[in-house]
C-alpha cells in the first residue's frame, strides 16, 4: 500500500507541474483527490491478466520517456565540477530508504509469478526476475547519475520536475509517465487486495448474498485510504524514503532472512548451516538498523517540512 501512496504523489506532482503552466495551480493534495474516482474504477478490475495489455503499453511509454529524460540530462551537459562525490552522513538513512524502495519488488514477485502462464520461467539465472531487475538497476543507475551530474543539489524528488517547464516535449514526458504510473498503481494495489480479500475477508463472506458488493466496498476503501495518506504527506522524496525504510527494509531484507533460517534449519548441516546463520543474522541486523534509523530520519524531516 505504501507503493500506491508514492505512485499517487508522483502522478499528482507531475500533472500539477504541467497544468500550472496554463492555469492557476490547486496544490498537490487537490490533484491527488482528482484521481480518486478513476483509480477506484480501474481497481475494480478483478483479474490481473486483464491489466497485462495496459501494463505492456505503460512499460513502453516509460522506456520512451526515460530516453527523452536522458536526452535532456545529456543536453544540459553533465559535469563533475561542483558536485559532491559523497553526501552528508546524516542524509544516508534517507538514501538507504530510497534505494530500498527503488530496487525492492518483494511485494509483487509472488503474485506475478502465480499469475504467469509459465511460472517456471520466472526464476533461474536468466529468468524473468533477474532480467527485469537487471534492466531496472541499469536504468536507475543511468538516470540517477546523469540527473545528479546535470542538476546537482537542485535535483528534485523526481527528475521530471527538473525538465524545462515550458517545453511541450517535456510536458508530454511528465503526463506520459504519470499515465504509466497510474496503470502501475493497479499492479501494486492487486497485492494488497489479494491478501485482504482472498486470504482474510473473502472466505468469511463467501456465502453472503452480497459478497460482490462487499468486495467492491473493500477495493474502494483501500483506494480511498491510499489517497488520504498521499494527500497527508505530498512530498515524494520523503514518502519514498519513509516507505522504503519502514516497510521494505523489514519485508525485503530481515523477514526473508529469518524465514530461510526457519525453513532450512533442519535440512542444512556443517559449514553450510554456519554460513546460513551468519549471513541471515547479518541481514536481519542490517534490515532492522535500516528500519529504525531510516524511519526516524524520514519522520524527522517530514515533521520539519510540514509542521
Amino acid at each position: 500500500m505504501g507503493s500506491c501512496c508514492v505512485y499517487l504523489v508522483f502522478i499528482a506532482v507531475n500533472v500539477e507541474a504541467v497544468v500550472s503552466q496554463y492555469t492557476e495551480g490547486y496544490g498537490t493534495e487537490m490533484y491527488i483527490l482528482m484521481f480518486l474516482v478513476p483509480l477506484v474504477l480501474i481497481n475494480w478490475i478483478r483479474d490481473l491478466k486483464r491489466l497485462a495489455p495496459l501494463s505492456t503499453v505503460a512499460n513502453c511509454v516509460t522506456l520512451v520517456s526515460l530516453a527523452i529524460i536522458l536526452y535532456y540530462t545529456i543536453e544540459r551537459g553533465p559535469t563533475f565540477s561542483a558536485r559532491k562525490p559523497v553526501g552528508d552522513l546524516r542524509d544516508f538513512p534517507l538514501f538507504f530508504g530510497t534505494v530500498i524502495f527503488a530496487i525492492e519488488a518483494i511485494g509483487v514477485i509472488i503474485p506475478l509469478e502465480n499469475e504467469m502462464k509459465h511460472p517456471q520461467a520466472f526464476g533461474g539465472t536468466f529468468g524473468v526476475l533477474n532480467q527485469g531487475m537487471g534492466a531496472i538497476v541499469v536504468l536507475y543507475g543511468c538516470v540517477g547519475l546523469l540527473g545528479y551530474l546535470s542538476y546537482g543539489s537542485t535535483t528534485e524528488g523526481t527528475v521530471t520536475l527538473n525538465l524545462p517547464k515550458d517545453e511541450i516535449v517535456a510536458q508530454i514526458v511528465k503526463v506520459s509517465l504519470a499515465s504509466s504510473i497510474f496503470i502501475s498503481y493497479t499492479i501494486q494495489y492487486y497485492v494488497a487486495i489479494d491478501i485482504a480479500w482472498n486470504h482474510y475477508l473473502g472466505p468469511k463472506f463467501e456465502k453472503h448474498p452480497r459478497v460482490g458488493l462487499i468486495e467492491y466496498t473493500l477495493r474502494t476503501f483501500l483506494v480511498v485510504l491510499t489517497c488520504a495518506l498521499a494527500a497527508a504527506v505530498p512530498a515524494l522524496d520523503l514518502f519514498i524514503s519513509l516507505f522504503g525504510a519502514l516497510c521494505l527494509s523489514a519485508v525485503g531484507i530481515a523477514i526473508p532472512a529469518a524465514i530461510e533460517c526457519g525453513t532450512f534449519w533442519y535440512q542444512t548441516r556443517g559449514w553450510r548451516l554456519c554460513w546460513m546463520i551468519t549471513k541471515n543474522v547479518a541481514l536481519v541486523l542490517f534490515g532492522l538498523c535500516g528500519l529504525i534509523v531510516g524511519t526516524y530520519t524520514s519522520l524527522r524531516d517530514i515533521i520539519a517540512r510540514f509542521l
